[in-house]
């Protein structure tokens, strides 16, 4: 049964829950294997992931081509300069030829819009690599970091700072799917999309909004920051000197619980939105969470072929 992974509300908490099961076990049962081995039962075997970048990429690009080979599968990888799409192709006329060629396509890209338009005319499995909306695989990875840390997660409380990006419209997504809260510390004219604020809420979430970052952070069980100049965007200057505030430092992380967790997508601006003494600190699980996108991204490439 093909399924599109475009959002983590496409799978729903109960599939979500199955997942990082799934990427616990598998993690778990490679341990000291070479990392170009296959897993033992190869459930993807013969199968193909045609991969599209249209912004750069280190751990989105290397995490789903290692995991695809793991399972068994191979990965074609593209980006928009050298195929046809970047030059005026339509995305439905791109959708229809990968899915003749493809057995699931990845794409990592801008506009929302484009993904939902191309998994509308695939006929097979698409997933979202990043878009400017959402980041689910990120977070898919992020939970299941949380969990290997021994948290649980109905009732985490969250702690985020600075900019309302992608990435923390995924959190919120996930906080009303798997039941933890989220306090958000940023500066006026950076929040979350209200969108995901009321999805998380009607979810059952507590969201709170504050302009202290002392506040966000106060008794968290996890921190987490992004970068707050993304690819592309103008007017940094005036974007540092708002978020400059927020910045996580040891000062900052000292307001958490003292078994607090950091986090960080990847990569970090070190100096702008964390400091060298957090992000390589004894609280800092970010290498982790790095590994952990290969392992979660397995098993949402299963849950879309129907084998979860």
């Amino acid at each position: 049964m093909m399924k599109h992974f475009l959002s983590l509300s496409d799978a729903g908490g109960d599939a979500i829950a199955a997942m990082l099961n799934d990427a616990i076990d598998r993690k778990a049962a490679r341990q000291d294997w070479p990392k170009g081995k296959t897993d033992s039962d190869a459930p993807l075997a013969n199968h193909t992931l045609a991969m599209i970048f249209e912004k750069s990429s280190t751990r989105t690009r290397v995490s789903f081509d290692m995991a695809i080979r793991q399972l068994g599968g191979t990965s074609i990888v593209m980006d928009s300069g050298s195929m046809q799409l970047g030059r005026g192709e339509t995305v439905a006329d791109t959708a229809r030829v990968l899915s003749r060629y493809a057995d699931a396509i990845m794409i990592r890209t801008g506009d929302h819009s484009k993904i939902r338009e191309l998994a509308a005319h695939a006929s097979v499995p698409v997933i979202n690599g990043l878009t400017d909306l959402s980041h689910p695989c990120q977070i898919m990875a992020d939970l299941l970091t949380i969990i290997e840390h021994g948290k649980a997660l109905p009732g985490l409380e969250v702690a985020w700072l600075g900019d309302g990006n992608n990435v923390l419209n995924s959190i919120l997504e996930a906080a009303g799917l798997m039941k933890f809260n989220v306090r958000i510390g940023c500066p006026e004219g950076y929040e979350p999309d209200t969108g995901f604020v009321g999805l998380a809420r009607k979810g059952g979430a507590n969201v709170t909004l504050t302009r202290n970052p002392a506040d966000a952070v106060r008794d968290a069980d996890i921190v987490v920051t992004d970068t707050w100049i993304s690819m592309g965007q103008d007017h940094a200057e005036t974007k540092l000197q708002a978020m400059m505030p927020y910045q996580v430092n040891a000062a900052l992380m000292s307001h958490a619980k003292s078994d607090a967790l950091f986090m960080h997508c990847l990569p970090a601006h070190r100096g702008e939105e964390v400091t060298d003494e957090v992000l390589d600190g004894p609280q800092s699980v970010i290498w982790d969470e790095a590994e952990n996108r290969l392992h979660a991204q397995k098993s949402v490439l299963r849950w879309c072929f129907g084998q979860i």
